[in-house]
């Protein structure tokens, strides 16, 4: 028993929902496209899941938050699916991949034969157990990857209102939850090894201004320890939680967000790996010419950085998933990805954007005890990455265009001096041919902007500062 499709998505995360977008749009044919999904839903915007699926009046739920509504654009129903003739086999796990003769093989016994695979399979959350730590079976240690886990942790949440609730982990899962938590009358306390929340991202004053701003809404930090075992009760709830430091924490609950792994397992050994993911060339294909890679599970370069990386944001997901699809239908009008590396997020009044690439030396700038402050970055002599936190649409764009252009810089204090109004400046800059000093400073732009090459510059960044806001606003997801 088996079916054949010229294109095939495995996986049913935010990556497939936009990248079926992107097929309709570039006019697939009925019956040519097929989606594989381990989920029982069609694609969804997964971000929803951490924000406003969590929130304890008027909750996001499906069908409001099904791919694409994420960018503004229409919303991918089942129904969309059926009317443009692309098969949805839901609730469906692969059991095995035979890249060298194009077919899938699920776990009801079907086979799947294909012309071009794009694998989406994302990525799963790591798990306690992995770290040696029993809880597994605990009814009210919650996790947060896909819609079962979302609808365990409200269910377990609302179950333990003005309750103990202990995060594990400071990165972005582990933040959002612990607003939501706050938000629906738990008392939350967040425990992650490192010495400030999310240390793969933040500086330490930055870092600081949140950890203040988390406690003055009543979350509790403990930090540069980790957890080492549970107490439990006799039905199995974990009733405390115990650190390698020799504290207990009592607990109703137990969010653990301690990263992710990337679900590659189906082809390793067949396609060429890299950074953990499967490593794909600027037109997001891999080593095998008929398959490609999108969203978590891709290793790309990022041409900004000139490194190859795994990005593990949304952001990345939705336009990797777009340029994959264009490179295969209309392989000689697709450029290599020319992504600009983008991280956001919205909690409690708060909302911030990341661009680019956090490497070099930080010049901090603005208010940090208001409203209003960001960062730079600076490497090698050129601004490479840029932060802002509680900006307007213009100021996110005019980070987002700036980093882009990668001016250089000479005088760090200069840089700090200006601010947030050096992007403003630079982005308002009109092109030039020669190095331009901006406001009289020691700060230059050095290369030469090509008219075409600034211009879809603006047009990039701008597009995503402005969808960034508007999507941080919804604060229903």
């Amino acid at each position: 028993m088996g079916r054949a499709f010229v294109y095939v998505i495995i996986g049913g995360g935010v990556a497939a929902g936009y990248a079926a977008h992107e097929f309709v749009k570039r006019g697939v044919a009925h019956g040519e496209l097929c989606i594989i999904s381990e989920e029982p839903v069609a694609p969804y915007e997964r971000p929803a899941l951490s924000k406003g699926y969590l929130l304890p009046e008027a909750p996001a739920r499906l069908p409001s938050f099904h791919c694409c509504v994420g960018t503004n654009e229409e919303r991918l129903a089942p129904k969309w699916y059926k009317e443009n003739g692309i098969e949805l086999i839901l609730g469906t796990r692969v059991k095995s991949a035979d890249v060298r003769r194009k077919t899938l093989l699920t776990a009801t016994g079907e086979t799947i034969s294909y012309k071009y695979l794009i694998v989406a399979t994302g990525a799963r959350a790591l798990k306690l157990e992995e770290f040696g730590v029993n809880g597994l079976d605990a009814p009210n240690v919650c996790y947060l990857r896909d819609l079962a886990d979302a609808d365990r942790l409200v269910d377990v949440m609302q179950s333990c209102s003005g309750g103990n609730a202990v995060v594990i982990g400071g990165g972005y899962i582990g933040m959002e939850c612990a607003a939501s938590l706050v938000i629906n009358k738990l008392n939350a306390t967040m425990v992650f090894p490192e010495a400030q929340c999310m240390a793969r991202l933040f500086t330490s004053r930055i870092a600081s201004y949140y950890e203040e701003f988390y406690q003055s809404k009543g979350v509790k930090f403990i930090k540069g320890t980790v957890l080492t075992s549970f107490d439990f009760s006799s039905e199995g709830k974990v009733t405390a939680v115990n650190l390698r430091d020799g504290s207990k924490l009592p607990a109703d609950m137990v969010v653990v967000g301690i990263g992710i792994r990337p679900n590659t397992s189906l082809f390793e050994g067949q396609l060429t790996m890299e950074k953990g993911g499967i490593k794909v060339n600027g037109k997001m294909q891999s080593s095998n010419t008929s398959v490609y890679a999108i969203g978590d599970v891709a290793a790309f370069p990022v041409k900004i950085v000139g490194e190859t990386r795994r990005l593990e944001h949304v952001d990345s997901a939705r336009k990797s998933a777009r340029h994959a699809v264009a490179a295969i239908m209309e392989p000689e009008k697709t450029g290599e990805f020319d992504y600009l590396p983008f991280f956001y997020s919205r909690v409690f009044t708060l909302s911030w954007q990341f661009y680019g690439d956090n490497a070099g030396e930080v010049v901090h700038f603005g208010d940090f005890s208001g409203h209003t402050f960001g960062a730079y970055w600076i490497n090698k002599g050129h601004l490479v990455g840029s932060f802002l936190e509680g900006g307007t649409k213009e100021q996110y764009e005019a980070i987002a265009q700036t980093t882009r252009l990668k001016p250089k810089i000479e005088d760090l204090a200069e840089l700090e001096r200006q601010g947030l109004g050096f992007a403003l400046s630079v982005s308002q800059k009109p092109v030039s041919s020669r190095p331009t000093d901006v406001a009289g400073s020691s700060i230059v732009l050095e290369k030469p902007l090509y008219a075409w090459h600034a211009a879809a510059g603006v047009i990039v960044a701008a597009s995503i500062a402005a969808f960034a806001y508007w999507y941080g606003r919804r604060r229903r997801w």
